[in-house]
C-alpha cells in the first residue's frame, strides 16, 4: 500500500469519528431538549381546609358556557364561579357550597361566526389553568382573572378552517388531550355530514398539537351500551386516571335511535363507561336513577386525596336550546351516590369543573 493510500485512509478515520462524536453530542443535546420540552408540572392549585373530625374541603372553580348570552357589547365573556367541596373522613358524606362574592367574568374579542366564549371544560395542565372555547377552538389560559388565548385548535383531522368544537379536557402523562362530541356530525335531523367530531387531540406543554382519529373509539364506547349506529353518545365528560390507568365517560346523551335535535334534550345519562388504557375493553356502571332524563352530564374531576374513589360531576338542563339549570352531584366509581343532584344557582349553564 502507497503512502498517499496511508494518509487518505487515516484522514477519512479521522473525518469518521468526528462525524461519530458530533452526532453522539447533537443526539445527546436533542435528547435533552426534547426531555426538557415534555417536562411537564404536576402542581396542584387548589386549597385544603381540614376539620377536627378528619373531613377536608376543597376549593373548586366552574366556568359557563352562555350560549348566546356570551355576547356583551363588542366582546364575548364566561362566568367564573368558586365553591368548596366537603368531604368526610369516610368518604360517606359530602356538601357543596360557593362564594359567590368572588365571581368574576372572562371575556376575549376573539368570535367564529359571531359566537365566542362558550367555554366547555376546565383543566389544570403543567401548572396552570386551563379551558376551551366550543366556537373558536380557542384553548384560554385563566390567570389573573383573564382569559389568555394560548393555542387553536382546528376539528377533525386538522387540515380545515372550522375550530374544534372543544367538549372535554383531560392530562394524561405529558399531554393535555381535547376532545369533541365523540359522534358523527349530522343535520338537526341526524343525517351524516362527517366524523370530525370524533377525533382527539394532544397538546404538549410547550403547545405543541398531534391529531388523533379516535372514530373506533368512540364506536367501541357506545358500543358498550348497546348502542350502535344510527344510535348515538354525545360526550362532554371524559377523564384519564393515572391511578386506576383507566379512561372515565360519562356522557351527555345517548339514545338508540336516530340523533334529532327536537328529541335530544331529553336523552340524559345515569351512565358511566370505564375502559382500560388501550381503549379495548370496557364497563359499565349505573349512576344512582334515570328519572331525570333532561339533565346530562357535562363535566366531571376526581376528588382529591380519594385514590380517585369519588367523583364530583355537573349536570346540565336546557330546554328549547336554552339553559334552564345546572347541577352537582358526587358519586363513587361504581355509581353509589354520595350527594344527589344539587341545584346549582343562577340559570346558567355550567360545563367546566376543575379543583383550583
Amino acid at each position: 500500500m502507497t503512502t498517499e493510500n496511508n494518509n487518505s485512509n487515516f484522514f477519512n478515520f479521522l473525518l469518521l469519528g468526528f462525524v461519530t462524536v458530533i452526532a453522539f453530542y447533537s443526539g445527546t443535546q436533542l435528547n435533552k431538549a426534547a426531555e426538557q420540552t415534555e417536562h411537564v408540572s404536576h402542581a396542584s392549585l387548589y386549597s385544603t381546609k381540614k376539620f377536627d373530625d378528619g373531613a377536608k374541603e376543597y376549593s373548586f372553580v366552574l366556568v359557563t358556557d352562555l350560549d348566546h348570552d356570551s355576547k356583551d357589547g363588542k366582546k364575548w365573556r364566561s362566568l367564573v364561579s368558586r365553591g368548596f367541596l366537603k368531604v368526610s373522613a369516610d368518604h360517606k358524606q359530602a356538601d357543596i357550597h360557593f362564594d359567590q362574592d368572588s365571581e368574576y367574568y372572562i371575556d376575549t374579542n376573539i368570535a367564529a361566526g359571531g359566537r365566542a366564549m362558550e367555554l366547555s371544560d376546565l383543566a389544570v395542565f403543567n401548572g396552570k389553568l386551563y379551558s376551551v372555547d366550543d366556537r373558536t377552538g380557542l384553548i384560554y389560559q385563566i390567570s389573573d382573572k383573564k382569559a389568555i388565548p394560548w393555542v387553536i385548535l382546528n376539528d377533525g383531522p386538522g387540515n380545515v378552517v372550522k375550530g374544534l368544537k372543544g367538549e372535554w379536557l383531560t392530562v394524561k402523562d405529558t399531554k393535555l388531550i381535547v376532545g369533541g362530541l365523540g359522534k358523527e356530525w349530522t343535520t338537526t335531523e341526524g343525517e351524516y355530514v362527517n366524523d370530525h367530531p370524533m377525533w382527539v387531540k394532544h397538546v404538549s406543554a410547550n403547545g405543541a398539537v398531534h391529531h388523533e382519529n379516535w372514530k373506533d373509539v368512540f364506536i367501541r364506547v357506545r358500543r358498550a351500551a348497546g348502542i350502535e349506529y344510527p344510535g348515538y353518545m354525545i360526550h362532554e365528560a371524559v377523564q384519564w386516571s393515572p391511578i386506576h390507568r383507566k379512561w372515565f365517560f360519562l356522557p351527555r346523551r345517548m339514545s338508540t335511535g336516530k340523533y334529532s335535535e327536537a328529541d335530544d334534550e331529553s336523552r340524559g345519562t345515569n351512565v358511566m363507561i370505564v375502559g382500560n388504557e388501550e381503549l379495548t375493553d370496557f364497563e359499565v356502571v349505573r349512576v344512582g336513577s334515570d328519572e331525570h332524563k333532561t339533565r346530562g352530564f357535562a363535566a366531571f374531576q376526581f376528588v382529591p386525596n380519594t385514590h380517585h374513589q369519588l367523583i364530583v360531576a355537573i349536570k346540565s338542563e336546557e330546554k328549547d336550546g336554552k339553559p334552564v339549570a345546572s347541577y352537582a352531584s358526587v358519586f363513587d366509581i361504581h355509581g353509589h351516590v354520595i350527594l344527589d343532584d344539587l341545584k346549582l344557582h343562577g340559570p346558567h349553564k355550567y360545563e367546566g369543573i376543575a379543583f383550583a
